[in-house]
């Protein structure tokens, strides 16, 4: 697969590289397995306003760079040195609040669809954001922990929300107490991932080069609307279906979509 690089500074904590409609995103901090620190959380905001400024860019792949897509947050960067205000400084909730809520919100809202190319492991924080993104696809060696309990915390960036809607309560509850190790073919089987492949890279960009051909605020609708369905009554939802079709139907696209299938021909969508 060959990918165009345009930020070739490998100082980076995340790597901006484009293939045709795609866009790619991977966390550069190989040694730590791409565990998060606030600098690679204002650099993948930066990746992403880029991302979504370029209009030819129709949709995302996020990565990990190295053995592991990422190990959650780093924990050195927690204040746990003995002396005053220790618990104050220990304190996770300000950086939840300052990076990890405002990076599960952006990739929650992007105008493109995205998928999560999970090619190690993805503990804590770092299974919330493979969760947050529409799609993933796992290397059959990657797998999943809720490492939270492990250090006496819940999980977070979205997590706890995100684990019931991909695989039920019941095993979200077992995964998120134990801290168990979900493996990447029960990932599948449960409904984590969406598939497995040798080369999740180049499987992810292949459906990233799928879904960006594709009607690109149906898409994005859709994600919407299943994701906010779980907070809906039935009544509310029929509502927003019918809210989304009237607003979909001034698109280029929908008009181009029902044109090519009335003519029999293959539609050209333009993500408009």
């Amino acid at each position: 697969m060959t990918i165009s690089q345009s930020e070739p500074n490998a100082e980076s904590t995340v790597l901006y590289a484009v293939q045709g409609a795609a866009c790619v995103l991977t966390l550069n901090r190989p040694q730590a397995l791409n565990s998060f620190s606030r600098q690679m959380h204002h650099d993948l905001w930066a990746a992403l306003d880029r991302a979504e400024a370029d209009l030819s860019v129709r949709a995302l792949v996020i990565t990990g760079a190295g053995r592991g897509f990422c190990a959650g947050a780093d924990l050195s960067e927690f204040d746990f040195s003995p002396g005053p205000n220790l618990r104050e400084r220990a304190d996770p909730g300000p950086l939840i609040d300052q990076a990890f809520n405002p990076t599960a919100r952006r990739l929650l809202a992007l105008r493109m669809p995205t998928v999560a190319a999970v090619n190690g492991v993805a503990a804590g924080a770092g299974a919330s954001l493979a969760m947050t993104c529409d799609m993933a696809i796992a290397s059959p060696q990657a797998s999943f922990i809720q490492a939270f309990s492990k250090i006496g915390l819940v999980p977070d960036a979205g997590g706890s929300w995100l684990l019931v809607q991909k695989v039920g309560l019941a095993r979200a509850m077992g995964l998120a107490l134990t801290g168990d190790k979900l493996g990447a073919a029960q990932a599948l089987e449960w409904g984590m991932v969406w598939a497995l492949a040798d080369d999740p890279l180049a499987a992810a960009v292949a459906l990233a080069q799928r879904l960006a051909a594709m009607p690109t605020r149906a898409l994005v609708a859709t994600r919407h609307l299943l994701r906010e369905g779980i907070t809906r009554t039935l009544d509310q939802q029929l509502d927003a279906e019918r809210d989304q079709q009237s607003s979909l139907a001034q698109t280029h696209d929908y008009f181009e979509g029902v044109t090519a299938f009335l003519e029999k021909r293959p539609a050209v969508f333009k993500g408009e």
